[in-house]
């Protein structure tokens, strides 16, 4: 995630999810989790951003946020995401700089899709109090278990482990 020029104002979730993406292995647990569980990185961004605050979620309330940010995610999100990786290293009749450079626009495509969520779920945050208020850290490990419930996956200890870390480095 890179921060970029926007016309609508960057939110708190929003600064505080490029802080928390650019701490040392949060961008590669993020990326194991979205490949090997499906989970949405915005999505588990929000539920970091929400620990900070000291708001523990239920697996109810993952589940609603989840269904709220669905329809975007498929509609845009993943079909960016996919072109974006296919064009990295694909031998096609299109000089390899010239895709390299429209892939590179694709990413920006990508980045911008994504603002538009967390822009979305921080406005639900706006709208109706979420949760229950704990200490960050234990909210922290909270709302990662909520989202385990919610999608009915056990994420990787590894990966949960150096998400905890990178959040409690902040705290």
């Amino acid at each position: 995630m890179n921060d970029m020029q926007t016309k609508s104002p960057v939110t708190p979730f929003w600064r505080y999810s490029l802080i928390f993406y650019g701490r040392s292995g949060v961008s590669d647990a993020c990326i194991a989790l979205q490949d090997g569980c499906g989970i949405d990185v915005n999505l588990l961004l929000y539920l970091f951003w929400l620990a900070s605050e000291g708001r523990q979620v239920a697996a109810e309330d993952v589940k609603m946020l989840d269904d709220k940010v669905r329809s975007w995610r498929e509609l845009t999100i993943i079909p960016i995401r996919d072109v974006r990786r296919k064009l990295k290293g694909a031998v096609t009749f299109i000089d390899p700089a010239k895709q390299e450079a429209l892939r590179d626009k694709v990413k920006v495509a990508e980045l911008e899709a994504e603002r538009l969520q967390q822009e979305g779920l921080y406005a639900v945050t706006q709208s109706q109090p979420l949760g229950k208020a704990a200490a960050p850290a234990a909210a922290a490990r909270g709302n990662v278990a909520a989202y385990e419930a919610a999608i009915g996956k056990t994420f990787s200890k590894s990966a949960v482990d150096v998400l905890i870390a990178g959040f409690l480095s902040a705290a």
